[in-house]
C-alpha cells in the first residue's frame, strides 16, 4: 500500500434514538490520515466514539457524513477480500477449536485452503509453541488474546484494527502483552489503529496518539511519540515518557457523557 493507508475525511456519525429527531451525535467532523505501516492509537474518555470510529474503518458502521477509505478503496472492499484484520477485547475464540484451528479459521471463512506453514509461523510469532492443541479454556487471558491477534494476522491483512484488545487483562499481563504486541508489530509492520483507554499503552505502542474529546468525539490533540523503535520497556520509566503521560492525561480530563457511543 502506497500513499495514504487510511483516509477519514470530515466524518460525522449520528445514531438514531427513539424520541430524538436528530439522534445521538457520536462523532463530529473527524479528519484523520494514517500512513502505510504507521501505528496510530486513539485515546478518549468513555463514550467519546473512538470504538465507533474504528467500526467505521472496519465497515461495521457507515458515516452519516464524510468518507472513509483504505488505500483509496471503500472499507467494505477490503472486508470482502479479507484484507482487514480485527481483534477486539472479547477474543471470540471458538471454544471447541484448539489454538491451531482457531488461528486457521479465517482461511475457511475466506474459502481458501489453510496455509499450515503460515499458521505455524504465527503460533511461533505470538509465543504459543507447544500449545497448538490446547482449547481456549486451557489458556490464560493473555494467551487467548495472543491467539486472537495471530488469527487477525493469518491472512496477511493490509490493515490491523485493535479495539481494547488487552482491556480485560490484569495490569501485569497487560504490560507484558504490550511488549509482545510491539515485538509482533515490529516483525509485520502492518498499518495499525489501536483504541485504548490506557495512556501508557498508547505511548508505548504507537507512532502517533490522537485524543478525542467527550461526545461528540472530535480530535483535540495529536502527539507524535518521540521514542525510537524497538522500544525497551525501560522507556516507560523515563522522565520524557512520564511528561507525555501527564500531558495526555490532562487532555483526557472530564467528560459529562451520559451515553456510551463507543
Amino acid at each position: 500500500m502506497t500513499g495514504t493507508a487510511i483516509a477519514i475525511e470530515h466524518v460525522t456519525k449520528r445514531f438514531p434514538l427513539k424520541g430524538q429527531s436528530e439522534g445521538v451525535l457520536a462523532l463530529e467532523d473527524i479528519t484523520v490520515s494514517v500512513a502505510p505501516s504507521e501505528f496510530v492509537a486513539l485515546l478518549g474518555p468513555s463514550g467519546c466514539g473512538k470504538s465507533t470510529l474504528l467500526r467505521l474503518v472496519a465497515a461495521l458502521e457507515h458515516p452519516t457524513e464524510g468518507t472513509v477509505s483504505i488505500g483509496g478503496e471503500a472499507p467494505g472492499s477490503l472486508v470482502a477480500r479479507h484484507a482487514l484484520g480485527v481483534a477486539f477485547q472479547d477474543h471470540a475464540l471458538l471454544p471447541w477449536l484448539n489454538v491451531r484451528d482457531n488461528i486457521a479459521l479465517p482461511f475457511s471463512l475466506a474459502s481458501k485452503p489453510v496455509d499450515r506453514e503460515a499458521v505455524r509461523g504465527l503460533i511461533d510469532l505470538v509465543g504459543l509453541g507447544g500449545f497448538e492443541t490446547a482449547r481456549p479454556r486451557q489458556l490464560s487471558g493473555g494467551m487467548r488474546q495472543r491467539v486472537s491477534i495471530a488469527r487477525s494476522l493469518v491472512l496477511s491483512p493490509e490493515v490491523l484494527l485493535l479495539d481494547e484488545p488487552f482491556g480485560a487483562l490484569d495490569a501485569v499481563t497487560r504490560r507484558q502483552m504490550n511488549i509482545e504486541l510491539q515485538r509482533i508489530w515490529s516483525r509485520q509492520r502492518i498499518t495499525t489503529v489501536l483504541v485504548t483507554h490506557s495512556v501508557d499503552e498508547a505511548l508505548f505502542l504507537a507512532d502517533r496518539v490522537l485524543v478525542l474529546s467527550a461526545r461528540p468525539g472530535r480530535i483535540i490533540r495529536e502527539v507524535a511519540t518521540p521514542f525510537d523503535r524497538p522500544r525497551d520497556p525501560a522507556v516507560m520509566r523515563s522522565a520524557a515518557f512520564h511528561d507525555l503521560v501527564d500531558d495526555l492525561t490532562d487532555a483526557l480530563h472530564p467528560t459529562e457523557a451520559t451515553t456510551d457511543a463507543s
